[in-house]
């Protein structure tokens, strides 16, 4: 803490209040009424000095009802009258010597008071830079503790985080996207019939399946008052089907997409409802258990491998139709739905079943309601575009 300012304090209390040495408490109180009333910063807001004056008679007061140090006061007034009245009795040749004297000791006293006031001054300065380096202080010590608890803290989730941790399971994992002119494939115009026909890769969810029809949209250099050349065209020529099929196993789908190059061939395109692979099948693919090595980031440019990988995974996909699984993807994977519950045993309620074929119905009608959303909003944009 910093010292105390050096003062000097040369007042009289008594000429501050305007009373003699003899005056009683009584004088002292009423003579300090009189003089605050008069000096009270309240009714001298334009004075400056105001404040200061009304602190001096507060404190000549205080004083002087003091007891003991009203007497240490009259006995230095007494020595002070004292040494006055010697000074009158001096001739002028000491009088001139004791004046020189008092000079000189009140500039002394006047240099001592100036130089302490320096020293507090340069030690209040300190101390505030003192305080200031000690706030920057804390500030950095609080910014490397924060800064290596963070620091700590990724390591530890770099740490936790398991590098051969397959990716969380998508909602289109198992679902693709189909389109085809109704001309080309007439009888593919009902989810039963979408069933059937993917049934080759896999089992498919029919419940789940989305399907829309809707006219092809005429090409842009097409104009209104020109004459159609599809004018001799049927309805169903001029319309194209879009739809999602949802397998069972994401394999399945796997093998539907990679048969897309033959199928593209038969006027049918098929592709991830998702609009790209899966995560899981680059996994399954950098660890081996895939066919292929090439990442599903962007389209890429065949080589004469994929060339031929890609006409292995259709020949693959091709021979599904006699109950052959996809052999390029593991077994083991597991179903992306639940198997269908075993036949009831004698002693279960027909309650029991009852609440199973409810859920199971409102799962799947979720689904396809979220599945027709997609459908709808995929067309709209490509309307829009």
């Amino acid at each position: 803490m910093a010292p105390a300012p050096p003062t000097e304090t040369d007042i009289n209390p008594y000429e501050l209040l305007g009373i003699s040495q003899e005056s009683t408490e009584a004088e002292i109180r009423s003579a300090y009424r009189a003089r605050s009333l008069k000096v009270h910063p309240d009714r001298n807001r334009n004075d400056p000095d105001a404040a200061r004056k009304f602190h001096e008679l507060t404190n000549a007061s205080n004083l002087l009802l003091d007891p003991l140090r009203r007497l240490a006061l009259d006995a230095q007034l007494r020595l002070a009258s004292a040494k006055k009245a010697r000074f009158a009795a001096y001739d002028t040749k000491r009088k001139n010597l004791v004046t020189e004297l008092e000079e000189r000791e009140r500039e002394f006293k006047k240099a001592r008071l100036e130089k302490e006031k320096e020293k507090f001054a340069k030690e209040s300065e300190n101390e505030r830079v003192k305080e200031a380096g000690r706030r920057l202080r804390e500030e950095r010590e609080r910014e490397l503790e924060e800064r290596d608890r963070a620091k700590s803290t990724r390591q530890v989730e770099q740490e936790d985080v398991d590098v051969d941790a397959p990716p969380p399971p998508g909602p289109y994992d198992t679902t693709i996207r189909v389109k085809f002119p109704l001309a080309k494939y007439p009888l593919l115009n009902t989810p039963s019939s979408l069933a059937a026909h993917f049934q080759r890769f896999g089992a498919t969810d029919e419940d789940a399946i989305v399907l829309s029809v809707k006219a092809k949209k005429p090409g842009k250099k097409h104009k209104p008052n020109a004459p159609d050349q599809n004018a001799s065209d049927g309805p169903s020529d001029r319309m194209l089907v879009n739809a999602l099929v949802t397998f069972a196993q994401i394999g399945a789908a796997f093998g539907a997409v990679s048969s897309s190059p033959k199928l593209r061939e038969q006027d049918m395109e098929v592709t991830w409802a998702g609009g790209s692979e899966p995560p899981i099948l680059q996994w399954l693919r950098d660890r081996g258990k895939l066919g292929g090595t090439t990442s599903s980031s962007g389209p890429q440019a065949p080589t004469s491998d994929d060339a031929a990988e890609a006409e292995r995974e259709t020949t693959k996909a091709s021979h599904l139709a006699d109950g052959s699984k996809f052999s390029t993807f593991p077994s083991t994977f597991p179903s992306t739905f639940p198997p269908p519950p075993p036949p009831p045993a004698a002693t279960s309620t027909s309650s029991a079943m009852d609440y199973e074929s409810l859920t199971l119905l409102r799962m799947r009608e979720a689904e396809r309601a979220r599945l027709e959303r997609e459908i709808l909003e995929a067309e709209a944009k490509e309307e829009g575009s």
